[in-house]
This record gives structure tokens, C-alpha cells and sequence, in this order.
């Protein structure tokens, strides 16, 4: 019944998402709707709302880690990214961290030697793997406690 509940939020997120990222998901600095690769990422990494978060795990549906979902997300688009987070970070183009926008990475660190790492699904949100929650979930950028640990935002988007 849970595996069911939470299918069903995921589609409702996605239901939603759909109709934001088609029209409205301008971030109001002159920003059309999300289109191509951009929507392909925010797509795919919403599709994984609910996954599992396994430690190394890299199984769409089965279990992800974070920098797993971001590698996932970004060959959803079509483009190949590093497996690891730091290894992410290191080869980013990096971008405005007040204002990534949808699709981008953002990074974040947990403790020395300990990378964190989402993909932004609009102005706000991001989708990550939390091993807090135990699945893969969305959080707020501007939280005390992501803002805290963040290192900035970086994307492998033209």
C-alpha cells in the first residue's frame, strides 16, 4: 500500500510539474518556458521522487544515491556526467548560485569530504536523494540548513 501512496504522489508531482514547466516556469529574468534539455533533466530527476536511496546505488526505481539521480537526470537529456559528486563539482560549468535555474546542479557539503548534490526543478526546489528520508525527495534551496552547506550550482547545459 506505501509502494502505492507514494506512486501516486509521484504522479500527482509530475501532473503538476508538467503544467508549470509548460508555461509558467519562468523564473521571471526574462526566461521562456523550460524547454529541451532542461525539461528532459527536471523531468527525469522527478520521475524519481520516491526511489529508494541506496548508498551507491545507481538502479532508477530500485535505488540511487545523490550523485546518482543527477548522472541519471542528466543522460535523460542526453548528456554523460561523472558518477561521483565531486567529481561533478570539479567538471561543472559553474552558474550564478543565487539563481540557478531548472535542470542545473546544486552542491552542497555535509561534512569535509562529503559532497551533496540535486538537480533543480524550478526557482526554488530541487530533487535530491536524501539519505535523511531515505528516498528520493524534493527540498528547499533557501532552508537554513541547505543553505548552510552550499557550495554553489554548476550545470553541463548550453
Amino acid at each position: 500500500m506505501r509502494y502505492v501512496t507514494e506512486r501516486l504522489v509521484v504522479a500527482a508531482v509530475l501532473c503538476a510539474s508538467l503544467s508549470i514547466l509548460h508555461g509558467c516556469a519562468g523564473s521571471g529574468r526574462g526566461d521562456s518556458a523550460l524547454t529541451g534539455q532542461r525539461k528532459d533533466v527536471v523531468l527525469a530527476a522527478l520521475s524519481q521522487i520516491g526511489t529508494p536511496y541506496v548508498y551507491g546505488g545507481t538502479q532508477p526505481g530500485r535505488g540511487l544515491d545523490c550523485s546518482a539521480l543527477t548522472q541519471y537526470a542528466y543522460h535523460a537529456a542526453g548528456v554523460d556526467i561523472p558518477r561521483v559528486s565531486t567529481d561533478q563539482w570539479r567538471a561543472a560549468k559553474r552558474v550564478d548560485r543565487r539563481h540557478p535555474r531548472p535542470g542545473d546542479i546544486v552542491f552542497f557539503q555535509i561534512q569535509p569530504g562529503q559532497n551533496h548534490v540535486g538537480v533543480m526543478v524550478d526557482g526554488e526546489r530541487f530533487a535530491h536523494a536524501s539519505t535523511s528520508k531515505n528516498r528520493v525527495q524534493l527540498a528547499t534551496l533557501n532552508t537554513p540548513y541547505w543553505q548552510a552547506r552550499y557550495l554553489g550550482a554548476g550545470t553541463y547545459l548550453k
